[in-house]
């Protein structure tokens, strides 16, 4: 039995917990608010709120239920659009009325979803913040201009918002249903009572891979639920290093304390990795063990020297991977059928040292990349004492550099070195021309990504025409 709050009724059910949230919410509980649209996680139409009970306070943030698997629902609180108000709108819902922000209609309750959770966090509001809560959501026929202004418009009605307690301060001002005061008393009583979830078959994560790849399958599944896995979560700092759990989410490493501290353009990176929705559900393993060749996390953490602790789920053993030899081929990984990432870990960057990431998509954001690409280096008095480079959508794998990371280690940080290294670069890629590029830009965006990370971190030193002009030597 899979139990938990949907709006203000408490539900179980026997469905498979491979089921999509979303078809349990419109054909069993009849709530045709949220709305199918793409069933890929990418127009928001389906946008519901997931509270998670946490330390005695419910932590609310949108998923899209069209990839959710219904046993990840478990023991948390799902709001639709049905239940974010009472008798009279709530203050997105004003706002998106007195801006005309709706037109056909099909995609309003994902925006006005996504702009209640906006409403509902701890963190005080601003224009921007809002708009990005959006970020989600796609809508075919306004423009988007109005949408902007009823964004804009809820962040200045919330400016009164207490920061220390936003649902009750909602509540007062009957802003939400009054029913939401007494969620957390009653899912804790729930959480204690919760039957044990099917726990065999296919491993999922947040399902944003798996479900777009074999709803079918998952919804007559009987899956090893691992999002919700508390010895998979975290984000630590262990002596010199950073432990991240392979059931953190996209957002969970963004937000984190660690992470922050030691990237501070993490916020700028993270962006580019996909929509607020998504990061709330996407985890770090399941973005390694999806093996696409394109897997910006991975990406990421290949330039940081990392290491994955994989488990044995039948035995409990343990033992550790480099992320750069887990990938063996084409959707091919270093591990058993039976064996699970449970953490990856890094050493955090030291003195000297600087990272970059970056990507290029169809569009600018929340897309998937054509090509991505991340560096690590550490420099002292002008040579490269150490560099690791990494680069996505070149190679059937996830792609460690490693005669262009070897051949910049121990030279002069100068342009000569780096046009010599972009040609090793351009031996060690194998890109294919496909849907999102022909091989030959592929070529092209991977030596310019290779570029960007220099004349990001070394502004004073590098021009771009320094970089592709040839010298008389060359």
């Amino acid at each position: 039995m899979i139990r938990f709050i949907l709006n203000d009724k408490e539900v179980g059910t026997t469905l498979k917990p491979g089921t999509t949230l979303l078809d349990f919410i419109r054909y069993h509980e009849h709530l045709t608010g949220t709305k199918i649209g793409c069933r890929e996680g990418d127009c928001g139409a389906c946008t519901v709120l997931e509270g998670r009970l946490t330390g005695g306070r419910i932590e609310y943030r949108t998923i899209v239920s069209c990839l959710t698997p219904l046993g990840n629902a478990a023991g948390k609180h799902i709001v639709t659009v049905e239940g974010i108000s009472g008798d009279s709108l709530n203050p997105a819902q004003q706002a998106m009325v007195d801006h005309n922000g709706t037109q056909c209609g099909f995609c309003t309750p994902g925006f006005v979803v996504s702009l209640t959770c906006h409403s509902m966090q701890n963190s005080p509001s601003a224009p921007q913040k809002a708009i990005d809560a959006v970020s989600g959501n796609i809508c075919r026929c306004t423009g988007y201009q109005s949408i902007r202004q009823a964004a804009i418009t809820l962040s200045d009605v919330l400016k009164e918002k207490d920061p220390d307690n936003p649902i009750g301060w909602l509540v007062s001002q009957a802003y939400l249903p009054p029913w939401f005061v007494g969620i957390p008393e009653r899912l804790s009583a729930m959480n204690d009572q919760s039957a044990a979830i099917p726990s065999s078959g296919t491993m999922i994560g947040g399902g944003t891979d798996l479900m777009v790849q074999k709803p079918d399958d998952m919804a007559e599944a009987e899956p090893v639920l691992l999002f919700d896995r508390e010895d998979l979560k975290g984000v630590n700092r262990k002596d010199d290093r950073c432990v991240i759990g392979a059931a953190a989410t996209a957002t969970d490493i963004m937000h984190s304390p660690v992470m922050r501290l030691n990237f501070p353009r993490l916020e700028e990176y993270f962006f580019l990795v996909s929509s607020e929705p998504i990061r709330n559900m996407g985890t770090l393993g399941g973005n390694i063990c999806n093996a696409s060749p394109i897997a910006d996390l991975v990406i990421f953490f290949l330039a940081l020297n990392s290491e994955l602790l994989l488990a044995d789920n039948k035995t409990g053993e343990k033992k550790t991977v480099p992320l750069e030899d887990f990938f063996q081929g084409y959707k091919q990984l270093n591990k058993k059928d039976h064996e699970i990432v449970a953490s990856l870990s890094f050493p955090l960057p030291g003195k000297n040292t600087a990272f970059n990431f970056e990507k290029v998509s169809k569009r600018n954001t929340l897309d998937i990349a054509s090509v991505n690409g991340a560096m690590m280096i550490r420099t002292e008095e002008g040579v490269i004492r150490e560099a690791r480079v990494s680069a996505g959508g070149v190679a059937p794998i996830p792609l460690f550099l490693r005669e262009t990371s070897r051949f910049l280690t121990g030279r002069p940080l100068n342009a000569r070195t780096l046009r010599e290294a972009s040609k090793i670069l351009d031996q060690e890629i194998t890109p294919i021309s496909d849907i999102r590029g022909s091989k030959n830009y592929k070529r092209l965006l991977a030596r310019q990504l290779f570029y960007a990370h220099f004349l990001k971190l070394f502004p004073d030193l590098f021009r771009l025409k320094d970089l592709t002009d040839q010298m008389p030597d060359e």
